[in-house]
């Protein structure tokens, strides 16, 4: 049944369809053509036609379904054509029209935006070359009017071809046209090609190799291939390069880390390790296997580093001693060493082990100065196990009290001990502790940060039992604190050269917080893994001392105690009550352990600190503590000054007038000039230490006379004066000579243009002490032409300086190396800062093109790139510039062509400062008011993609103070969950960092406690756990 009626409905179906193709034909019959002609029933081809009168036509009776199922024809059975215009033959456009859109249902199109400058096909063209286009020709190349080209329209080609000849022969220099217009690619395929014969030729030239990795760069920039098919070929040409240099330390180095995107950690650090075994006596080879260990985030722990660092250290001794026969000991073995050395140090401290830090400088100086002349003749490991029980027994060493030295117990072993004679202690460590927390009401994540910063700062030193009181090790409620011989044994070296005995004591009182000495000054990329404090680029030089400001520069290193969060403002003058005690033990112990020339060096340093502390109180505003700390700096001095060695010496005498300077005391601090000025003024201009006196009282006087308002060519002109004669001085009557200037000038021309001669020779003899009298007999003869001539005059004295000095300090890197390139560069800076400071100071006292200033600093900047003074002159000349696309533009010059972070760190320092001056102008206007200056939005962006590009380089990646800048930049800019993003990405590159970690509880305090279980798994240094502080808060 259901059968018959489907059947049924189809019938009805067909006679409808039947039903309506009737009527159609029907209805169309009325308006049919009537073809002249026949029309034909059968298909036959155009061709085929015999008579143009045939018709071409064709009935075809079959009926296609599609016409009727769909609205239009096939669209394949349409012709193609592209309308020109919208009008129609025939038509009169004044009154007649057709309208050309299509009724039917438009198809669905997407607009097509337009391409941004970051659209990958955008990219591709801009990453790519230019094409040249040929050049015209020029007017003889043109066709002259004859009868084939009347109007001098047809080029020389159509003329020829009209008059029915060819084309001339092609000459040379039309080919060399086409050869500058031919693409990019030959270019590259030819490069290519010099490389392969080159390395055809010469298949061992190391550096030949390295150079054509780089430049596969180069070659497949603007090519879709990914990352890793551009590693994995670098990686096939590198091991063709070793193959043929299976000696090449550089080589592989250069395939680890090429290997380090392609393989995993464990297999990278497997072939790490056989390449420090197969190459033990490479100290760089050393120094970037450290680095690879401690930044490896997946097996980081301390105290795996610190036992690296150890083998490290006991490896290279044994090269040095001769006891590893396999491999002699490379030039600079001794020098790497001490650098080793000094960034374990380092990386103690930043982890926050500052105990074991120091334990090592202590043993170490012990190990060095205090060494029994019977054991001096054995090895370094045996020494060390000669060493051990000195070490546990419990004796006082370096810094503590009552320390007699590792050579004066033995001895007094051999001879049957002694008894320590009990010395009554009147510190009490307690009453630090009473007021650990200062307020119950905070957060307890604020509470831990307070208390583990505070104790950061006081408890740095390590713990040994006092016998005295009955103390014993079980007695130390942190375990942390007591350092076994087990940690320092392995890193103890031998140093027996007296350079390096002065650079390890300062660098130890570096390390408490001294200032270092002038001639140390680095570029090197180890500086960039030490860089953690943010004051070198937050203090500003004093507007009252234009001059003096950069007496004292910053190194951008905390020092021991002062390693908190970022934004911590609580930094204190010096160190702890304990820690000043300590300092102050080490200087008196080591004075008496080196030459006197050394010791004045020492001496020197530590009024220095002194110094630096006074400046710090006067940066505070704090009047008490300044007052304080003044009475105690003066006291030091004075004391300094009475010992024998001492009276005689200009430059103590220089920092205690300075002091007195300083503190506001003008009368005193003259007469300190004036009594120094009457020892040693006959030495005139051969003295170094004298000009460098004479240059600072000038100009404290300069300073002083613009701050009072009168005229500053008097007292400042006598001194300069006075110290080009040579003669007895006399303090200041108020009347000069002028022809005692002109003679002083013509003293000062001498003096430079006999000095300068030596330089250039390349003569080496005297080369320190000159260096050293270079910058500041500049600076003397450069001040005095300023005051007596004009700027132009000083300018011309500092130029001449500054070129000789370039091409004398050229000459010696050919000859001596690398050795001496620190003092170098100092004395450089030391001129450098003199001049840009001088053009500043005049720039704002007179009318002076400030194009002048920028390009002394654009000079001086792009051959002393990592200088910080430098580089806040140049921040505060393009403030008033108002022009931040120039300082954009040389900023990423000068990145882009050295390999220190400081750079970088200026950029973004300056990016910052504009950013919060606009904000904070924004911010003070009403809604509805309009704004004295225009907004520059994307400064966010911008910041970011520095922060980017700086962490992106090999030099920046390791930076700490880098990544917590861009971590707290990240937070405080309103992007909290990109800057989580941030500090896990900061771990994969510093995990060993404590500050890093502390800055993270900071800004995000919800997660504290995931940060500090962080922190234990990788054995970084926690003071106070969580549990403590729940304790301390029931208390």
């Amino acid at each position: 049944y259901g059968r018959s009626k489907k059947r049924k409905k189809e019938k009805k179906k067909k006679q409808k369809k039947k039903k309506s193709r009737d009527n159609s034909e029907r209805s169309g019959s009325e308006s049919d053509t009537v073809y002249p002609i026949r029309v034909s029933e059968t298909f036959m081809w155009l061709d085929d036609l015999q008579t143009p009168s045939d018709s071409p036509f064709c009935i075809d009776r079959r009926a296609d379904r599609a016409n009727w199922e769909y609205k239009s024809l096939y669209r394949g059975d349409i012709a193609r054509y592209k309308r020109k215009g919208g009008s129609c033959l025939g038509l009169d456009f004044r009154m007649q029209a057709v309208s050309w859109n299509d009724g039917g249902p438009e198809k669905k199109r997407v607009d097509k935006k337009p391409e941004r400058y970051f659209c990958p096909s955008t990219r591709q063209l801009l990453r790519s070359d230019p094409y040249s286009l040929p050049a015209l020709p020029g007017s003889s190349t043109q066709a002259p009017v004859s009868w084939v080209n009347p109007l001098g329209i047809y080029d020389r080609g159509t003329s020829l071809w009209l008059e029915g000849k060819g084309q001339p022969e092609v000459k040379g220099d039309q080919q060399n046209v086409e050869a500058q217009g031919s693409s990019s690619s030959t270019l590259l395929s030819a490069r290519v090609e010099e490389f392969n014969r080159k390395l055809r030729e010469n298949p061992t030239d190391t550096q030949l190799w390295l150079d054509f990795i780089h430049f596969q760069v180069d070659l497949l920039r603007g090519n879709k291939m990914s990352l890793r098919a551009v590693l994995e070929k670098k990686l096939s040409i590198v091991d063709r390069a070793v193959e043929g240099n299976p000696a090449s330390v550089d080589l592989k180095l250069e395939k680890l880390h090429l290997c380090k995107e392609l393989w995993e950690p464990a297999t990278l650090q497997k072939e790490w390790k056989k390449l420090v075994f197969i190459h033990p006596n490479s100290g760089p080879l050393w120094r970037k296997y450290l680095l690879f260990t401690q930044s490896l985030f997946s097996t980081f722990s301390v105290s795996k580093v610190n036992s690296v660092f150890g083998k490290c250290l006991s490896t290279l001794s044994a090269v040095q001693d001769g006891s590893m026969v396999s491999h002699p000991p490379l030039p600079g073995t001794q020098e790497d060493l001490l650098d080793i050395f000094l960034q374990q140090c380092h990386f103690l401290r930043q982890a926050g082990h500052t105990e074991k830090a120091v334990c090592l400088f202590q043993a170490l100086l012990d190990f060095t100065f205090f060494k029994p002349d019977s054991v001096k003749d054995l090895p370094t490991r045996q020494q060390v196990d000669f060493f051990e029980p000195f070490w546990d027994s419990g004796e006082p060493r370096v810094g503590e009290r009552g320390a007699r030295g590792w050579k004066a117990w033995m001895l007094q072993q051999e001879r049957g001990g002694w008894v320590i004679p009990s010395e009554p202690d009147d510190d009490d460590e307690e009453e630090q502790d009473d007021a650990e927390i200062k307020d119950k009401t905070w957060p307890k994540w604020k509470i831990w940060l307070d208390v583990e910063a505070s104790r950061e700062a006081n408890h740095w030193l390590p713990w040994r039992p006092d016998k005295t009181k009955g103390q014993s090790e079980e007695d130390c409620e942190d375990p942390d604190r007591q350092v076994l011989f087990d940690d320092i044994g392995p890193s103890m070296i031998r140093v027996d050269r007296p350079d390096l005995q002065l650079q390890l004591i300062l660098s130890f009182l570096q390390f408490l917080g001294l200032p270092g000495p002038s001639g140390k000054f680095s570029t090197t990329s180890s500086s960039n893994i030490l860089l953690d404090d943010l004051t070198f680029l937050e203090e500003i030089p004093d507007p009252e001392r234009p001059l003096t400001s950069y007496d004292l520069p910053m190194a951008g290193i905390c020092a021991v105690g002062h390693m908190t969060f970022l934004s911590d403002c609580r930094r204190q003058a010096g160190l702890c009550k304990a820690g000043e005690e300590f300092l102050q033990n080490v200087l008196q112990q080591t004075l008496q352990l080196i030459p006197t020339q050394d010791q004045a060096t020492v001496t020197l340093c530590w009024l220095q600190y002194e110094k630096l502390k006074v400046l710090r109180c006067l940066r505070s505003g704090n009047k008490r503590r300044l007052k304080s700390q003044g009475k105690r700096s003066k006291r030091l001095a004075k004391r300094l000054l009475k010992e024998p060695d001492n009276r005689g010496s200009l430059a103590l005498w220089r920092e205690y007038a300075h002091l007195e300077w300083l503190l506001g005391n003008l009368e005193e601090a003259r007469k300190v000039f004036d009594t120094a000025l009457g020892m040693g003024v006959t030495r005139g201009l051969n003295d170094p230490v004298l000009c460098n006196l004479c240059f600072l009282y000038a100009q404290l006087e300069v300073e002083q006379a613009l701050n009072s308002g009168t005229v500053p060519t008097s007292k400042a002109v006598y001194i300069l004066t006075k110290l080009a004669e040579g003669a007895a001085y006399t303090p200041f009557s108020g009347q000069i000579n002028p022809v005692t200037i002109l003679k002083a000038r013509k003293a000062y021309e001498q003096a430079l243009l006999s000095f300068l001669p030596e330089q250039s020779t390349g003569s080496n003899a005297k080369a320190p002490k000159k260096r050293h009298r270079m910058s500041s007999l500049v600076g003397c003869f450069g001040l005095f032409q300023y005051l007596t001539v004009g700027i132009d005059a000083a300018d011309a004295v500092y130029n001449q300086a500054i070129q000789k000095l370039i091409s004398w300090n050229l000459n010696s890197e050919v000859t001596d190396g690398s050795l001496r390139r620190p003092k170098v560069f100092a004395d450089w800076e030391s001129v450098a800062v003199q001049h840009v400071a001088l053009l500043r100071h005049h720039a704002n006292t007179n009318v002076f093109p400030l194009s002048r200033l920028r390009l002394a600093l654009t000079d001086a900047l792009s051959l002393l790139p990592s200088s910080a003074s430098l580089w806040q002159l140049y921040l505060q000349t393009e403030n008033r510039y108002h022009s931040a696309g120039r300082a954009r533009r040389f900023f990423h010059s000068v990145a882009k062509k050295t390999d220190s972070v400081v750079p970088y760190l200026f950029a973004i320092t300056a990016e910052q400062r504009l950013k919060q001056m606009l904000d904070s102008v924004q911010r003070s206007c009403l809604p509805g008011e309009a704004l004295p200056t225009l907004p520059n939005n994307g400064l966010s962006n911008r910041i970011r993609c520095l922060f980017e590009n700086a962490t992106a380089t090999e030099h920046g990646a390791h930076c700490p103070l880098l990544w917590r800048m861009y971590l707290n930049f990240m937070v405080c800019d309103g992007n909290a969950e990109r800057g989580s993003g941030i500090f896990y990405k900061a771990l994969q590159a510093v995990p060993w960092v404590k500050g890093l970690y502390m800055d993270a509880v900071q800004l995000f305090p919800e997660r504290v406690q995931e940060f500090l279980d962080l922190m234990t798994e990788k054995e970084l240094r926690l003071r106070v756990p969580m549990e403590e502080v729940d304790i301390l808060l029931e208390d």
